[in-house]
């Protein structure tokens, strides 16, 4: 009822269903993750490549250029550079 008083409120949350939409697909997924450590590393790649899409970037392109250069990383202002947000990727190889 609450996009009867305020005309510029949507009148269903679709946009909200489709952001989580691949979070409850991949949730059948998950049902294997058959060891918590399993688990966690299931969701932190998820968070990863979330992350990517929300700020723009190809996951895989991103996760390969960060991934690349993460062991040569010797200061926090170049890991900085490397979170999807501040990085701008190059053409891809």
């Amino acid at each position: 009822m609450r996009y009867t008083e305020a005309g510029y409120l949507p009148i269903d949350n679709n946009a909200a269903e489709r952001a989580i939409r691949p979070f409850v697909i991949g949730r059948k997924n998950w049902l294997f993750s058959d060891t918590p450590k399993g688990a966690t590393a299931s969701a932190q790649l998820y968070s990863l490549v979330e992350t990517a899409k929300a700020n723009g970037q190809e996951p895989y392109a991103w996760l390969r250029h960060a991934l690349e250069r993460l062991p040569q990383v010797i200061s926090v202002e170049i890991c900085e550079a490397l979170i999807p947000r501040s990085c701008s990727l190059t053409s891809p190889r």
